[in-house]
């Protein structure tokens, strides 16, 4: 069986990565960032308190919609996702979270205690699966479970900047700068798709999982929106749109960024 194309490395030179990579949470200046997104408001509020009371700091977000807002702002270490959510489940949503950051924890929470709830809750992307109800220090061990074990997969070169051709992108505020050190403003599919490629230097990733990544919905072969968003980028980052040099095609695959040597 072929493996999948975003998991296939390219022969080509990776994206030159000038940060310190990060190997250790305890080692940042900054607090851990979780999130909890469950539509019950004193779930919400008790786990809010008791993180920020063991020193981390807490989103909240009651649906799928608001979860991905909370993506826009600060970078996000965990996320704390409640299954039985309004529209989209929490399953759905954590195999959206996995397209989108293969580094992320995630913790399913549910009232169901079911051995087949929890495999398809694992198998969704999910790095933990805890039952209501749990004690609230049970759920914090399993937090930190998790983040260790995120941070030790992430690969030593997966920092929080790249730097290709001459455009420098910083994955955790999502900002372009180009050889000025200027900010360069795009709009969010475009943001969305080049952080994606980004994380991901000298990997061809698929159409599929790009759609995942931009717009949470399942791609169709007749969708074009992702090759008018990497024609867009092409315009805007290459200096010959027409023979890319830094967002490549690859045939019957996908997409790559990759940089010059």
């Amino acid at each position: 069986m072929e493996p999948q194309a975003y998991n296939r490395r390219l022969p080509l030179p990776l994206l030159r990565d000038h940060s310190t990579p990060i190997t250790d949470f305890q080692k940042m200046n900054t607090p851990i960032k979780l999130l909890v997104v469950d539509d019950d408001a004193i779930t919400c509020a008790r786990h809010k308190a008791y993180f920020e009371g063991h020193g981390y700091t807490v989103s909240v977000a009651n649906n799928g919609s608001e979860m991905w807002r909370a993506f826009e702002t600060d970078p996000i270490a965990l996320v704390l996702l409640d299954v039985g959510l309004p529209g989209k489940d929490g399953l759905e949503l954590a195999r959206e979270l996995r397209a989108h950051d293969d580094y992320l924890g995630i913790i399913l929470v549910t009232g169901r205690d079911d051995d087949v709830d929890k495999i398809v809750g694992l198998e969704s992307g999910a790095n933990d699966y805890v039952t209501k109800p749990f004690n609230s220090r049970e759920l914090l061990a399993r937090v930190k479970i998790v983040l260790r074990e995120t941070y030790r997969r992430r690969p030593e070169s997966d920092g929080n900047q790249r730097v290709f051709g001459g455009w420098t992108l910083d994955l955790s505020y999502r900002k372009l700068l180009d050889d000025k050190g200027e900010e360069i403003m795009l709009p969010k599919g475009e943001m969305d798709l080049l952080t994606t490629l980004a994380r991901r230097p000298g990997i061809a990733i698929e159409r599929a999982r790009l759609m995942q990544s931009v717009s949470q919905r399942p791609w169709d072969a007749t969708d074009r929106s992702i090759d008018v968003l990497i024609s867009r980028l092409r315009k805007k980052l290459e200096l010959d749109p027409k023979n890319p040099q830094l967002i490549v095609t690859v045939r019957s695959e996908g997409y790559a960024l990759i940089a010059n040597a």
